[in-house]
């Protein structure tokens, strides 16, 4: 665990500050070793009461962890290594015949979904389309996809290389580029110095964590005085299954197990971060 605790140290003190509603997320392979990462930044307002979700498996459903608010998953992973997450975008129409989301679907495709063809099988089943936020679907199997809706057509972006970055603005518009997120070229930036690191230079959970940490949004008030910044960033080791969350950047309030091993407890629980 020692190598976790040097990620929060990291990460606390590459700061920047933005507005509350932006949103990071990456899904990196380590092109060397072949071991895969997830990382993400939860930025939104302060005033929710944010939880993590621990459900084991059952039957005709997988174990999941998921992380959220108000009975709804922001994000999540399964026992099978697949990994959800979503960030919001300019609003689009979606494609006739589709509907936005009802219930808690991240939880339903952490418990019914092992990859990614799956995930997004299953949201074409059910005619899902967001008008305003991109999914960003990847798995243990080294396959990462961002499912967009724009101009009513829904996209699918697939990995280029050996990483997929979502931010806040739509990768397939060909209006947006990635100039309208100046933390999109940041992030690719931290990961191409990893990608140039010598063979022998070995890249962590904490080094993939400390890329997206950059992009870290300080707490501030609106014009009203609502406070908004990153809620929580979570960092999952894919191929060993460790599992890390830090709750509004304090190196006090952080939650960290092996996946595994929580979801085969046999209990499920739920750890408030508030």
């Amino acid at each position: 665990m020692k190598k976790f605790k040097n990620l929060i140290l990291l990460v606390s003190v590459m700061l920047f500050s933005a507005k509350a509603s932006a949103c990071s997320i990456v899904y990196y392979i380590d092109s060397k070793t072949g071991k895969i990462y997830f990382v993400n930044n939860e930025d939104y307002w302060y005033d929710v009461k944010p939880y993590i979700q621990i459900t084991p498996g059952s039957k005709g459903e997988l174990g999941r962890i998921w992380y959220g608010w108000e009975n709804f998953g922001q994000g999540g992973v399964n026992e099978k290594g697949l990994v959800i997450d979503g960030a919001v975008t300019p609003e689009q129409k979606i494609p006739a015949g589709y509907s936005s989301m009802k219930g808690n679907v991240t939880d339903d495709i952490l418990a019914k979904c092992h990859t990614v063809d799956e995930a997004v099988q299953y949201l074409e089943d059910k005619k899902i389309a967001l008008k305003n936020a991109h999914i960003l679907l990847g798995d243990k199997n080294g396959k990462a996809v961002l499912i967009e809706w724009v101009n009513g057509v829904k996209q699918i972006v697939p990995m280029q290389n050996n990483r997929l970055t979502a931010t806040n603005f739509n990768v397939s518009d060909t209006n947006e580029t990635e100039a309208t997120c100046w933390r999109y070229s940041l992030i690719q930036k931290g990961l191409d110095e990893l990608d140039a690191r010598d063979a022998k230079d070995t890249i962590e959970l904490k080094d993939v964590g400390n890329v997206i940490g950059k992009a870290v949004q300080l707490p501030q008030k609106d014009a009203s005085g609502k406070v908004g910044g990153t809620l929580y960033s979570t960092f999952i080791d894919l191929t060993d299954m460790k599992f890390v969350l830090v709750y509004k950047l304090d190196n006090s309030k952080i939650q960290k197990f092996d996946i595994l091993t929580e979801l085969q407890s046999g209990k499920s629980r739920k750890i408030k971060l508030e």
